[in-house]
């Protein structure tokens, strides 16, 4: 039986379909119907139901009758099915092929045309980092910066990240402590330490990285937005998880049995927002680096500024500069429930 193309389906669909049922329901189409004539508007679908074998012709009658569907169903669609395991599986192994000369090109250091650095922009970025997460045979660094991801974001990460985890890699991420007010944030943490993974947070600000296998970073262009850096120079690489291990070193764990610890970050918090107005920056700067909105940011001005009973930012500066306070004290003691953060 020869094969059947999109042509043929659109045209089965629509008025081949639509005979086949007349016929059905009248028992059989007349040889010497006008409409399948030679220039009837119904002969290309006649043909069709003819060449398919859903109809035969009853001499006997001078008409053609229908056939039962089910037999020349399979003998079209299966012919179909295998072609396309044919292609699927001739697709998987040139996957296979071109993504071993992917890991051969960039396990090489100075393989590119592009050398140990390479700008990728917009759309390619993210594509690149999915075939490199794919890659990861051992572990993942990841630093993420303030909270608010999109959740759809999220979800799809969450899953690209356990798959990752369920193929034996590590994974260590770092956010920073605003992240811990996010339900979002909380269940994708939830899902990735279920599977092995380590989350902490960090009072202080940091920049966006991701490492994997200490082979390969990618990074933001500092100079130029939606523009990403990707480093495999081997000295480069390892400074930057240098600075990884030292901003984790001073995170704190990120789980959902915290109540303790909460003060403590709170506290962190609390101490940061008297450095960042103690060294003068503004409050879009301040809130970027606290991880949080600028509204958040205004309401722990304020609540700093009630507990020294300050009327301005400036008498606010002025009573902290007099008590000594630089931000920088162990605030851990003393610190009221009323401060504690919601992780809701």
């Amino acid at each position: 039986m020869p094969s059947f193309g999109a042509d043929q389906r659109a045209l089965f669909e629509d008025d081949a379909a639509k005979l086949y049922d007349e016929i059905c329901a009248k028992g059989g189409i007349a040889a010497g119907d006008l409409r399948i004539a030679d220039d009837g508007n119904l002969r290309p679908a006649f043909d069709l139901l003819a060449e398919m074998g859903l109809v035969r012709f009853d001499g006997e009658q001078d008409v053609w009758v229908p056939e039962d569907p089910t037999g020349v169903q399979s003998r079209v669609v299966n012919p179909l099915s295998q072609e396309a395991a044919k292609l699927l599986s001739e697709s998987s192994q040139w996957a296979a092929a071109f993504g071993n000369l992917t890991q051969s090109w960039r396990r090489a250091p100075q393989s590119s045309s592009s050398g140990p650095f390479t700008y990728l922009r917009g759309a390619p970025i993210n594509t690149y980092l999915e075939q490199l997460l794919e890659e990861c045979e051992e572990e993942m660094l990841t630093a993420q910066p303030q909270a608010g991801r999109d959740p759809r974001f999220l979800a799809k990460a969450a899953l690209r990240d356990i798959e990752l985890l369920e193929r034996g890699a590590r994974m260590r991420t770092l956010y920073q402590h605003s992240a811990r007010r996010s339900a979002v944030t909380h269940k994708y943490v939830s899902a990735v330490s279920a599977r092995g993974a380590e989350v902490r947070t960090l009072d202080e600000f940091f920049n966006r990285m991701i490492v994997v296998d200490r082979r390969v970073a990618v990074i933001p262009n500092q100079e130029e937005f939606g523009v990403a850096v990707v480093v495999r120079e081997p000295a480069v690489v390892a400074y930057l998880v240098d600075v990884f291990e030292r901003s984790w070193e001073r995170a704190r764990p990120f789980t959902n049995r915290e109540t303790t610890l909460m003060k403590d970050i709170a506290a962190e918090q609390r101490a940061m927002t008297m450095r960042m107005l103690i060294e003068g920056h503004s409050d879009p700067v301040s809130a970027k680096r606290l991880g949080v909105s600028p509204r958040t940011y205004a309401g722990y001005v304020a609540d700093l500024k009630t507990e020294y009973d300050a009327a301005t930012r400036f008498q606010l500066g002025y009573t902290m500069g007099r008590l000594g306070v630089s931000g920088r004290e162990d605030f851990e003691e003393g610190l009221p429930e009323s401060d504690v953060p919601d992780t809701e």
